[in-house]
């Protein structure tokens, strides 16, 4: 089965709808409306390819648990069909109506990037049958274009609002054009001929059989490996070198963003004083008398400083390495630079919550005594509640059972780990970010927005010529601060027994 295939039709689009008096919108909320995917439209070229939907590939897709997400990231959930998302597919596409709750931070962020044009596009995560029968593969002699027709979507399983058009393909789909292209060359090498305006079909399962042919010497050389029928030299080896030019691969890297589960500030200056409601349960409105003065109240804010720091990094590459590359190596290395921004993020964020004061908790009885006592109930059951922990604490709690064996972390489609604890959330870092303590597993929980601001000031990826040493020079350059809103937010706990040292 195809997993975690994601695709941006250019024309799908989205909008903001502001709640008026006299509109449809009965919810008075803020909402975003637009297609998730447009029938019939075709997709950027995917190296060497392009794709559409079919208008029947919805008609038995079942669409009643589609999550929206802000950009794939399944740690910043908007909504779900039935819980402020609705879904209807009509003759142009899949149409989507969303409720946004202007509370939560990346919410309002993501409306206010919507509403001023920054953030226009729409993209699906989808999965296809493992038997083909999901997709055709399509080329029209007269164009050389290649098109695979997208049939019928086994499970879409959420749309994304997103900010830069990407495509991710599995290698289902990159076997299904070599195939298709392997089948073309197969038929070529028969001799058969074709009308331009032709256009042929191969499911993506088929496979082609290897044609054996040997040449000449001097025909391989002239041909630069084209293969050619009615020669032949055996033993001959080619003197003329080639390139196999492969997409570079993409190693493992962090997806999930600490930072964006913070709350997140776009700053105008390098330093200052941002103000930031927090939640004080001890305050309440008191009784007034009859034509009283109103008491004054004390607004609960913190006037959080934060100076803006200056985070970069930059790389060289030749000319000759850019001009001779069969892939855009640039953009490949911008990538990565960008990958360095949330790296970045993650590695602040981590440190900052490392400052917090430790609690020991043997077990996770200690661990429950610390969020159900500690934290205050009404900053738990915000929205941004989580549960944080390394690889080696996130396997202590995935093998804890009750006392009827049942494993003590639950289900969580939501949750990056796909597990969590308490209800929360889990969200698991590499050991190598937030390493073990002599011994013991870090875990911190509670609400991370109301725990730490980040400060965005500006993000800047450029690139310049190196004319002395003929090459290019890339660079990205990150301004931003990570500080503590409320300390008493999040706890930070060691679980398990501390190692000593003989």
């Amino acid at each position: 089965m195809i997993q975690n295939e994601k695709l941006i039709i250019k024309s799908s689009e989205i909008r903001a709808v502001e709640p008026t008096d006299d509109d449809d919108n009965s919810t008075g909320k803020q909402q975003l409306e637009g297609y998730a995917l447009m029938f019939n439209s075709p997709s950027k070229n995917l190296d060497g390819f392009v794709e559409q939907i079919d208008p029947q590939a919805l008609q038995n897709t079942d669409l009643s648990q589609v999550l929206f997400l802000n950009d794939h990231n399944f740690n910043q959930p908007i909504a779900k069909v039935g819980s402020g998302l609705t879904l209807d597919v009509d003759n142009q596409g899949l149409h989507f109506v969303v409720d946004i709750d202007d509370s939560v931070s990346y919410e309002a962020d993501l409306y206010n990037l919507i509403n001023q044009g920054v953030v226009t596009s729409m993209s699906f995560g989808f999965e296809l049958p493992d038997d083909g029968s999901g997709e055709q593969w399509t080329e029209d002699t007269a164009t050389g274009v290649v098109t695979r027709l997208i049939t019928n979507i086994q499970s879409l399983y959420e749309i994304s609002a997103v900010s830069i058009p990407a495509y991710d393909a599995s290698s289902v789909a990159t076997r299904g054009y070599d195939s298709f292209i392997n089948n073309k060359k197969q038929d070529n090498s028969k001799g058969e001929k074709r009308n331009m305006a032709e256009k042929t079909i191969i499911k993506s399962n088929e496979e082609t059989q290897a044609q054996k042919e040997v040449r000449s010497f001097e025909d391989y050389i002239k041909s630069h490996g084209e293969q050619r029928s009615g020669l032949a030299t055996d033993g001959a080896q080619a003197v003329i070198p080639s390139e196999v030019v492969t997409p570079v691969f993409e190693g493992a890297n962090a997806k999930q963003n600490l930072a964006q589960m913070a709350t997140v500030k776009q700053v105008s200056t390098g330093s200052g004083k941002y103000p930031i409601s927090i939640p004080d349960p001890t305050k309440f409105l008191a009784t007034k008398e009859e034509l009283a003065t109103i008491p004054d109240v004390d607004a609960s804010v913190n006037d959080v400083p934060f100076e803006a720091k200056t985070y970069a990094g930059k790389i060289y590459l030749s000319n000759e390495l850019v001009d001779d590359a069969a892939i855009d190596i640039k953009a490949e290395v911008q990538s990565q630079l960008q990958q360095l921004v949330l790296n970045t993020d993650n590695h602040n964020v981590i440190t900052l919550l490392q400052t917090l004061t430790s609690e020991n908790a043997a077990n996770v009885d200690d661990l429950k005594k610390i969020k159900n006592t500690e934290i205050d109930p009404a900053v738990l059951g915000s929205n941004g509640s989580i549960v944080i922990t390394n690889q080696d604490g996130y396997n202590y709690l995935d093998t804890l059972k009750d006392n009827e064996g049942r494993y003590l972390l639950t289900e969580d489609v939501t949750a990056q780990s796909g597990k969590a604890l308490f209800g929360l959330p889990v969200v698991v870092v590499s050991n190598a970010v937030l390493p073990d303590v002599s011994g013991q597993f870090p875990v911190f929980i509670g609400n991370l927005p109301q725990t730490i601001a980040v400060f965005r000031r500006n993000n800047i990826a450029t690139n310049w010529e190196q004319f002395d040493s003929y090459s290019q020079g890339l660079a990205v350059i990150y301004r931003g601060d990570y500080e503590f809103i409320d300390k008493n937010a999040m706890k930070y706990a060691l679980v398990g027994t501390a190692t000593t040292s003989k």
